[in-house]
């Protein structure tokens, strides 16, 4: 029998792959689902199942497209949810047969009210393994706000409650020394504070995890619905893609696939109205871009940033990226549903600038001409784009705090004839900040390299006392 976790940072997510005597199973795969086609290949099996453990929210799975390559039945957990497409509706308890071992499905309603966890029973009849999906995770258990309203009387109280139930009944009776292979890691706002490891025993969660601790259910409801955020505006618009389907991939990749050069790349973006979406490392960025592009660099949480910062799924994209890497970019804007990708620039920024078109800058200094700023000056105005509960942690002293989750109320905060000092935790997100603001015509924000970590580490600042964060979201 062969477990293996698939997991995928961007996302903080965990796929997984299980497979015994030439059968194969998939659970919560991502949209890019050949890998998974020649993983079974390559070891001489046949994709038996496409497992989902519900209808995600942050990421567009990629059951639709799997089950259509490999003939394999897409299964889920109870609902009455009407799919646009075929799907094998599992009754609580019921098993499912791979190869000499067995999967059963358990009915654990809270995170959404269809949200199931799959038990693997090993060759010797031995409960192995609980694959739960977003209703337990390392730490933490999935939030219950994102499945509110999707039936009329639906809250996240009630969701709260139908968890409690579920933790209770279904998850904690298990034997301790099963092994936990939750859906998601530290790092996704699927939850509020989860644990950077990604597998566990259920014993150990039972002694550590909050949720897991003895409470009334009133007590629960309050622990897991305090301090929770708004979610990225992208979540519902995933789970109706879950729901209802998507185009292939395939589709996607042809046509985001296609180069142009700078004079079409400068067409596409007049006539169409598409975002110009530059990818490249934040620094490299600074140095020079196209005007009016914004930067979301690829190595970094790339999917979750263009999804919280990019409202429409619709919204036409027309790409800069380093040499090589523009189908990574066109596959990872597509886990997240933003599917209209229309080309990118031939040769990137380069080409761009050898061509002798326009090109635009930010400034960005380090902590110590920061420093060298303020003993001059005095006082100066400094933003910190960092999520809220990362700023009530700790900060510098008279730092106001602009969050980038939630841009447009910080550009509220900005007058546009003041000069901004900008910082995120580790110079990604002030980046992709100060090159939002820029193209809205806020000229007078320089970016801080290196964050707050250089900032903290530099001893140069006064900074507030370390907060342990109740919430990372």
């Amino acid at each position: 029998m062969i477990i293996e976790q698939i997991y995928t940072g961007c996302l903080a997510q965990g796929a997984y792959y299980i497979e015994s005597n030439g059968e194969a199973a998939i659970i919560d795969p991502l949209r890019e689902v050949q890998p998974y086609i020649e993983k079974a290949e390559n070891n001489g099996a046949k994709i038996k199942y496409v497992f989902e453990t519900h209808f995600h929210a942050d990421f567009v799975s990629g059951h639709k497209d799997l089950s259509a390559k490999t003939g394999a039945p897409i299964v889920f957990g109870p609902t009455g949810m009407k799919m646009g497409f075929d799907a094998v509706i599992a009754e609580d308890n019921q098993i499912f047969e791979l190869g000499n071992v067995k999967i059963k499905v358990i009915h654990t309603p809270g995170h959404t009210m269809e949200s199931s966890c799959f038990l693997l029973i090993n060759e010797e009849g031995k409960e192995e393994a609980l694959f739960t999906g977003d209703t337990l995770f390392i730490g933490d258990v999935g939030r219950p706000d994102l499945a509110q309203k999707v039936v009329a009387d639906l809250t996240q109280e009630k969701l709260a409650g139908h968890l409690y139930e579920s933790l209770r009944n279904k998850i904690m009776p298990l034997a301790d020394d099963i092994i936990v292979y939750p859906a998601h890691g530290a790092g996704s706002a699927c939850g509020k504070n989860m644990s950077k490891e990604t597998t566990d025993t259920l014993g150990n969660q039972k002694k550590t995890n909050y949720a897991l601790q003895e409470m009334t259910k009133e007590e629960f409801i309050k622990e897991v619905t305090t301090g929770l955020t708004p979610p990225p505006a992208y979540f519902p618009q995933n789970v109706m893609m879950n729901i209802q389907g998507y185009d292939s991939i395939d589709e996607v990749l042809n046509r985001g696939f296609n180069p142009l050069s700078p004079a079409a790349f400068e067409a596409a973006a007049n006539e169409t109205g598409a975002v110009v979406l530059d990818t490249r490392d934040a620094q490299v960025f600074a140095k020079g871009f196209i005007p009016n592009s914004i930067n979301i660099g690829i190595d970094g949480s790339f999917a979750v940033w263009v999804g919280a910062l990019i409202p429409d799924l619709k919204q036409e994209i027309l790409i800069v990226a380093e040499e090589g890497r523009e189908e990574e970019v066109i596959t990872r804007l597509a886990r997240v549903g933003y599917d209209y990708s229309i080309g990118y620039l031939k040769g990137g920024f380069e080409a761009w600038k050898a061509d002798g078109r326009e090109v635009d800058t930010i400034t960005s200094i380090t902590t110590e001409e920061l420093a060298n700023i303020i003993e001059k000056e005095g006082q100066v105005n400094i933003l910190d784009v960092r999520k809220n509960s990362e700023h009530l942690s700790e900060h510098v002293i008279d730092a106001e705090n602009a969050p980038l989750d939630y841009i447009n109320d910080s550009m509220a905060k900005i007058d546009k004839d003041k000069t901004y000092y900008v910082h995120c935790a580790g110079g990604y997100r002030s980046m992709v900040f100060n090159s939002i603001l820029r193209a809205r015509g806020f000229e007078n924000l320089i970016d801080i390299k290196g964050g707050f970590d250089a900032i903290k580490d530099s001893g140069l600042f006064k900074v507030s006392d370390y907060v342990c964060p109740t919430t990372l979201l």
